[in-house]
């Protein structure tokens, strides 16, 4: 996507802090992350594929490579519970 994401691993979500605005303004960008989302859910449930994450916490952009093992109508849920907000995601990609 873009370098200005910082990589980061996905044992130290859960020290972050998540604000609860949206991070995407666009309605097409917003439906292409949920469609994103569930091709996400099917390849780590399926495959154990992982992908990478491009979100948003209250103090810079990071990027997680992981598998998703749930999504909520608000969450990405990741191995160990760890979850990260859907509005704080930017991007999803294989």
């Amino acid at each position: 996507m873009n370098t200005s994401f910082e990589m980061i691993e996905k044992e130290h979500i859960e020290t972050l802090k998540f604000p609860s605005n949206e991070v995407l303004t666009d309605d097409n960008l917003i439906e292409e992350r949920n469609s994103e989302l569930s091709r996400a859910l099917s390849l780590g449930n399926l495959e154990h594929t992982k992908i990478k994450i491009y979100f948003e916490d209250d103090k810079s952009r990071k990027q997680v490579e992981t598998t998703v093992w749930g999504v909520t109508d608000k969450r990405v849920i990741l191995k160990q519970g760890v979850v990260i907000p859907i509005n704080r995601v930017h991007k999803i990609s294989l």
